[in-house]
């Protein structure tokens, strides 16, 4: 069976599929100091914010933190590498596993809070950088009280810089990761050799939990209670994949499977790195900062380390420390803008839910500054303030995660989908304390899911009657019946609902045709059946079969709307015959707004006006324009 190329009818929509793999790939140790700028920075706010919430317990509350990475993410994420190995992520499972609009909602959901996710990561390292350079000892004095203007020209300057256009990102990233990593293993290396040197240290710290916690078995339970506290430790996971693109695979038929391979051992990696430095630094901060230096105001405040590398080493060593800080802290917002900028054009667009600048960089760079500044202002561009946010975004995508791969091995009847179900419900169980202790972060999550649908309920009524489709494709029957008709001059179609689909069916609906359209007697007629399939969906091809039932020549389609479908075929005859065809529809019977309501929702409605508004504004010559003839 042969068909018809598909005609070009519109730009064509984002694939539903994977976007190709960037011709510049890189190592995956490369690669991992992209996510790791966004995953390795929160060292420059994580311990303070520990010891802050959860007290003598962080170390405790941290070495939870760091079982659910290795045990409950890790497994989760390289499970979503090998089945995303193009980058898109838990949402695209997601997308994928579910049908129809409830998958559509729950993206749109997840997009809300990835946006709060990557616009706090933004906002939160911007401000943490602010706070290393005000706190600084060497310009303290000069530039005191700066916090917020320097938050506020660190969101200016990112966006500054995607508005000319950034290159080499991962060479930069390389640089930063490798000088903060070595930073702050020298600032936790010497730490742990004061706690060793002072043993009391540690022995009062033990003591301290045993007596405010009623013993061990005591300290571990509040410490799982705790935990949730400290969630902005497990930022890096949905990062890591959504870089994989940009990790080289192997040669040939091997490359998506070495690509997978590769990005399990980036989060191997990175996990593991994390989860040490975590140990080590909450350990050191808890014991060695002055707990009032960690509240708001104070000196170690949204930067323990930095107090630590003043302390330890000289204000020189201290600078060099801020300095890294600061550059790979402003680097993370980078990343976190280039994951909002990858992912509004992947899907939005593709659900018709995001007008036509959306697929623009800088349009989108200009919203999303806007946006962070609001956010810094809001929050008055403490860190603190925003952990509540940030945390509520990473766990619930990170929950989202654990879920979508839970579905897909019980789907597939794997063994491993009870151990993933169970990842699933301590995501979840850290998401509830998180939002009951902190609710702040599901307030603002939730603006972003209610600007996202609101975007969306509009962009997708504007563009309802937009061609939608990308293309038509004719098989081979379909293609003969097109030709033979257009032999006689003229090609008119018949738009029929299908029902009992007999020969006798399609004789009494050409008469009622003749009878109440006006359709000319004699010469050929094509009967045109579009079913809705997919509703829910924007774009795509157009393929049309030939069949024959009786005498009659019928084409045959499904698409996600039918008065689209029916104004792309027309336009696509017209361009393969050069013959302007006529379309005959009957009256519906429905009121006009549950006519409206079931084009919106279910690609359906009152078939023939909307038919002809999508071909007005398809094609502005009237001389040119397929004729919809309505009669009943």
């Amino acid at each position: 069976m042969t068909t018809s190329p598909p005609s070009p009818l519109s730009p064509p929509a984002p694939a539903a599929s994977a976007p190709p793999v960037p011709e510049a790939t890189h190592s995956w140790w490369r690669v991992m100091c992209l996510t790791g700028v966004d995953y390795f920075s929160t060292l420059g706010y994580q311990p303070g914010i520990a010891a802050v919430a959860a007290g003598a317990l962080a170390p405790v509350a941290t070495l939870v933190l760091v079982a659910l990475t290795l045990l409950g993410a890790l497994p989760v994420y390289r499970r979503v590498a090998a089945e995303s190995p193009h980058g898109e992520g838990s949402v695209r499972m997601l997308e994928r596993l579910l049908p129809g609009w409830p998958s559509k909602l729950l993206v749109l959901v997840l997009l809300g809070f990835a946006a709060t996710d990557f616009m706090i990561t933004i906002t939160l390292s911007a401000a943490d950088a602010a706070a290393h350079l005000v706190q600084n000892p060497l310009v303290r004095d000069h530039i005191a009280g700066w916090q917020m203007p320097a938050t506020l020209a660190l969101v200016l300057l990112l966006g500054g810089v995607f508005l000319k256009g950034m290159r080499e990102a991962i060479g930069l990233a390389v640089a930063l990761v490798g000088t903060y990593l070595a930073l702050n293993v020298a600032v936790i290396a010497r730490g742990l050799l004061e706690v060793a040197h002072h043993p009391a240290v540690l022995s009062g710290w033990q003591g301290t939990l045993a007596h405010y916690h009623g013993g061990w078995g005591g300290v571990a339970l509040t410490a799982l209670i705790v935990f949730p506290k400290l969630a902005l430790g497990l930022s890096g996971f949905e990062t890591g994949v959504s870089v994989m693109p940009q990790v080289r695979g192997g040669a040939g038929a091997d490359e998506a499977a070495g690509r997978v391979r590769h990005t399990r051992h980036l989060l191997v990696t990175a996990a593991l790195i994390m989860s040490t430095l975590l140990l080590g630094s909450s350990l050191v901060v808890t014991l060695l900062v002055p707990p009032a230096a960690l509240q708001t105001g104070g000196v170690a405040s949204g930067r323990a380390l930095a107090y630590l590398a003043h302390a330890q080493f000289g204000e020189g060593f201290g600078t060099l420390y801020d300095l890294s800080t600061i550059l790979i802290l402003w680097f993370a917002g980078a990343s976190a803008l280039t994951g909002l900028l990858n992912i509004v054009p992947r899907f939005l667009p593709r659900y018709g839910m995001a007008p036509e600048w959306a697929t623009a960089t800088r349009p989108l760079t200009l919203v999303f500054t806007a946006i962070g500044i609001f956010i810094t202002l809001l929050f008055r561009a403490d860190v603190d303030a925003q952990g509540g946010a940030y945390a509520t975004g990473v766990l619930v995508l990170m929950s989202s995660a654990a879920f979508a791969v839970t579905l897909s091995a019980w789907r597939a009847r794997q063994r491993v989908a009870p151990a993933f179900a169970l990842v699933t419900l301590v995501f979840i169980y850290t998401t509830v304390l998180n939002v009951i202790e902190r609710p702040d972060g599901l307030r603002i999550a939730s603006l972003f899911i209610l600007g996202i649908l609101g975007v969306s309920l509009v962009s997708r009524v504007n563009r309802s009657t937009e061609l939608r489709l990308s293309g038509v494709s004719l098989d081979l029957a379909a293609r003969e019946f097109v030709q033979g008709a257009a032999r006689s001059g003229a090609l008119r179609l018949i738009a029929h609902r299908p029902d009992i689909l007999t020969a006798r069916e399609y004789r009494d609906k050409a008469r009622e045709a003749r009878l109440k359209t006006h359709l000319p007697d004699g010469g050929p007629v094509l009967f045109l059946e579009i079913t809705v399939a997919g509703a829910s969906d924007f774009g795509g091809t157009l393929e049309v079969h030939g069949h024959t039932v009786g005498v009659h020549q019928v084409l045959r389609a499904s698409a996600p709307a039918v008065p689209n479908a029916i104004a792309a075929l027309l336009l696509h005859l017209r361009a393969q015959t050069g013959i302007v065809p006529d379309v005959y529809f009957g009256w519906d019977e429905k009121g006009p707004l549950t006519n409206a309501a079931n084009f919106l929702m279910f690609g359906e409605g009152d078939i023939a006006p909307l038919t002809r508004e999508v071909l007005r504004k398809a094609e502005p010559d009237a001389e040119q324009r397929p004729l919809v003839h309505v009669g009943g």
